[in-house]
């Protein structure tokens, strides 16, 4: 199946025939590797220009912890973190691509209203029924992840009798209720660690080519300094930059377009090798 090539960004077709890489930007005290890093304007929008000049193509700003266990955040303060970053950004880069990560209509057609370009939402439209509507209303790509369960409960016991085939199902539901819709550029995110044991995580990651070869979508995978890494290695988060690297590769080698990470100059470089061993830079 011939992917698509491109996502609208306001007007501005943005590409994706070629691996790209989204930097992380946590405006959050309890995230699970960076947070606290960022908390104000000034921290985030230096994280924003970083990222950009070692060559992070969409920023993933994004104001409630999804980490395992972590706790809801209301509507105002979610609000409250983003929308100063996201305007501040618009502002001093306004050619840079921001992605607002939430599950919250509310907090993404704010977000858009105030720079973001695209909406990137860990629960596929679920966790808030005015969600689907709000983005055909704005008119801008959606991220739609997979997820089992609640942030407060996702990992507690994850069962699947086939991961990817439960992964395949729920995105072809939800493909057709976008299209009904009215949304027209999705990207698909398997949702690593989102409700899944590190067994169901190397499961979709080693058949990330039965994405590709069903789904039209761009591929973003996410999996920079998780626990799928450190459960293996032995690590913490911040020793896990050499684990994440090596699955970044594989991922590309397995059909990933867009790289969610935390290190963009590393994640970069690996795109650049990925490049230059298939023949496509």
């Amino acid at each position: 199946m011939t992917g698509q090539q491109t996502i609208n960004i306001k007007g501005t077709l943005m590409e994706v025939d070629k691996p790209l890489v989204m930097a992380i930007l946590n405006i959050t005290g309890d995230s699970f590797y960076d947070g606290g890093h960022y908390n104000n304007v000034d921290q985030a929008l230096y994280r924003a220009e970083d990222c950009i000049k070692k060559g992070a193509k969409i920023l993933d700003v994004g104001g409630a912890s999804s980490r395992p266990g972590a706790k809801e955040v209301s509507v105002d303060e979610e609000l409250s973190r983003v929308l100063p970053v996201v305007q501040a950004i618009s502002s001093k880069l306004p050619n840079a691509v921001i992605s607002i990560d939430t599950y919250r209509a509310q907090v993404a057609r704010e977000a858009i209203n105030a720079g973001a370009h695209i909406v990137n939402d860990i629960s596929a439209g679920e966790d808030d029924v005015d969600m689907i509507a709000a983005v055909a209303d704005l008119g801008v790509p959606y991220i739609a992840m997979h997820k089992q369960g609640k942030s407060q409960n996702m990992q507690d016991n994850p069962t699947y009798t086939n991961v990817v085939d439960v992964v395949v199902t729920y995105f072809r539901g939800r493909l057709e209720v976008y299209q009904k819709a009215g949304i027209k550029d999705v990207i698909l995110d398997p949702g690593f660690g989102f409700g899944k044991s590190v067994e169901h995580n190397y499961s979709l990651l080693n058949q990330l080519g039965v994405f590709r070869s069903l789904f039209p979508n761009p591929l973003l995978v996410g999996v920079s300094r998780k626990s799928m890494i450190n459960r293996v290695l032995g690590t913490k988060p911040e020793e896990a930059l050499n684990g994440t690297t090596a699955l970044h590769a594989m991922a590309l080698m397995n059909g990933a377009q867009i790289l969610r990470v935390h290190d963009v100059e590393e994640a970069v470089q690996v795109v650049q090798l990925y490049e230059a061993l298939s023949g496509t830079s």
